[in-house]
């Protein structure tokens, strides 16, 4: 529960005596100058801004919007970003964690909202879909305390990878620049354009200072486009097409359309939201060090699902917490939440200027391609990452996750394979991220929360590892001589006596790993700051 504060102890009487709790100031409250406010405030849109953006353009060239419509389609998702970032930093009664987080559209819906768009009835679907969605989410968080225990890390892991995967091929095509899902081959200047971005983005991300790097993707976009410029491949006429300013317009792309499988899909991806955001204002929390409890946790889950009904009504998307700002906050340690709220606010500004939009969406789709190559790959590295927190020893894991996996790229490899069933099921399952999520949960229902669940259940997961050394297998030394894998070696060239839990002989690996000195494994947390502790006896 929250717990009032005073901000100052010259408020308490003389000689009274105020319990700590009151008196102390939550980190999270500390109050600026306006001139800092408004550089952090930047800095964090600044660092989100190349995957607020990309919702907008999927979405909306699968949807067939013109280029001064996909202008409007990135302005009011920019807009409805600024007001969700106020509504979680600032927060009212019972809504809104007031904790820096920086609230966005969210990649996990974008594969599901392109299926919904082509297969329905475009933008309209994908406003009702999502506001229908939002209010069931709205009700779910009420209990989401009793629900997130079936999105352990093999699910969530998993369809995060799945999303990354699934948004992969929207680079590919825009690297050719043929837009999304491009058939064609694309022409050498198209592809070294995007080889370009691509090359300056990983240069910035390698030898640049950290605010250098955190921007990457961003001066990616810009000095990319710059370079298509110079070899006259960019095309600005319609920037000047339309007002430079103009008040949000609700219901601009039509009244919103409710059907059933659209929402039964989105609702599918909101709990998967919950998740995230769930996550966010945990680790959020940990890093500003300030308590985080069940009520906080609801009341940002309250805010999140609040912005995602309302959203669509101004062109917007879902929301969620930007994992991206979460890491801006652990680097820069400014903890303040009226930063990010700055931030959200100038937003909000932006999002009254059409013309930014139609900048935006005038960037050539090559060089967006090399962007997207990076943006939509670490989303898929996300989730490898959180994956390798699993255990996949003596449990039916492995098996959750390859057949999620494969039902998730079903739609990827062949986009007409559902073509024949039924409407409903068909749009459901044509959403490589909904269809991994259905699967990913529902096998880890069958096998970790049943009966079902044994050790040594799958010829799988009793593999070993690609590429390591099973116990007993001998394993040949920097001499060509071959050593026990359980031999505990002393001359450091190639020891075998691990504490990391991998492959250890010298009994510290136990039955499962379940005691392993990384946390990588037996279902702890790993480290974010070392991954790997080993013995120094070994490799």
């Amino acid at each position: 529960m929250f717990k009032s504060r005073s901000t100052s102890s010259a408020a308490a009487s003389p000689g009274a005596e105020t319990p700590a709790a009151e008196t102390a100031p939550r980190p999270e409250d500390e109050r600026l100058p306006a001139r800092q406010l408004v550089a952090y405030g930047f800095q964090h849109i600044l660092t989100m801004y190349g995957g607020i953006i990309a919702p907008p353009l999927i979405v909306g060239g699968a949807a067939g919007l013109s280029g001064t419509e996909l202008g409007l389609l990135v302005t009011a998702t920019i807009f409805v970003s600024g007001l969700a970032t106020l509504l979680q930093t600032l927060g009212v009664p019972m809504v809104g964690a007031q904790l820096p987080l920086v609230q966005g559209a969210t990649f996990a819906a974008v594969s599901t909202m392109t299926a919904i768009a082509t297969r329905s009835h475009g933008l309209p679907a994908v406003f009702g879909a999502t506001i229908a969605a939002g209010l069931v989410g709205l009700v779910v968080s009420m209990f989401f305390g009793r629900v997130v225990r079936f999105f352990p890390p093999v699910v969530t892991g998993t369809v995060i990878a799945v999303i990354g995967l699934t948004l992969l091929p929207v680079a590919f095509g825009w690297a050719s620049g043929g837009g999304e899902g491009s058939a064609k081959g694309g022409s050498m200047a198209d592809i070294g354009l995007a080889g370009a971005t691509l090359l300056i983005i990983l240069v910035l991300s390698r030898v640049g200072k950290p605010a250098v790097s955190r921007l990457s993707i961003l001066l990616g976009i810009v000095l990319g486009t710059v370079l298509a410029a110079v070899l006259g491949k960019t095309d600005f006429s319609g920037v000047t097409k339309g007002a430079t300013f103009a008040l949000p317009e609700p219901l601009a792309f039509g009244a919103p359309q409710f059907d059933a499988a659209a929402v039964i899909s989105m609702v599918v991806v909101v709990v998967v939201v919950l998740t995230e955001t769930t996550a966010d204002i945990i680790a959020v929390g940990e890093i500003v060090g300030t308590e985080v409890d069940a009520r906080r946790i609801g009341d940002g889950l309250r805010a999140d699902m609040i912005s995602t009904s309302v959203s669509p009504l101004f062109g917007g998307f879902a929301c969620t917490a930007f994992a991206q700002n979460v890491g801006l906050v652990a680097l820069t340690r400014i903890k303040s939440r009226y930063a990010v709220a700055a931030g959200g606010g100038i937003m909000v500004v932006l999002g009254l200027f059409p013309v930014l939009g139609r900048i935006v969406a005038a960037v050539p789709l090559p060089v967006l391609g090399g962007a997207g190559l990076v943006l939509f790959g670490s989303v898929a590295a996300s989730g490898v990452r959180t994956l390798s927190t699993v255990r996949f020893d003596n449990n039916l894991n492995l098996v959750i996750v390859a057949t999620a996996v494969g039902f998730g790229l079903i739609p990827v490899a062949a986009p007409h394979f559902w073509d024949e069933f039924p409407h409903w099921f068909a749009l459901i399952m044509s959403s490589g991220i909904s269809a991994a999520s259905v699967v990913a949960v529902l096998l880890n229902l069958l096998f970790n929360e049943t009966r079902w669940n044994r050790e040594d259940a799958s010829v799988f997961a009793a593999a070993p590892p690609k590429g390591v050394i099973p116990p007993g297998e001998t394993a040949t030394g920097a001499a060509g001589q071959s050593h026990p894998a359980h031999e505990t070696r002393t001359d450091g060239t190639a020891g075998v006596h691990r504490t990391d839990g991998r492959n250890g002989g010298d009994g510290t690996q136990g039955a499962g790993g379940a005691d392993r000195a990384d946390g990588a494994d037996g279902g702890e947390t790993a480290d974010p700051d070392r991954l790997d502790r080993r013995s120094p006896h070994g490799v």
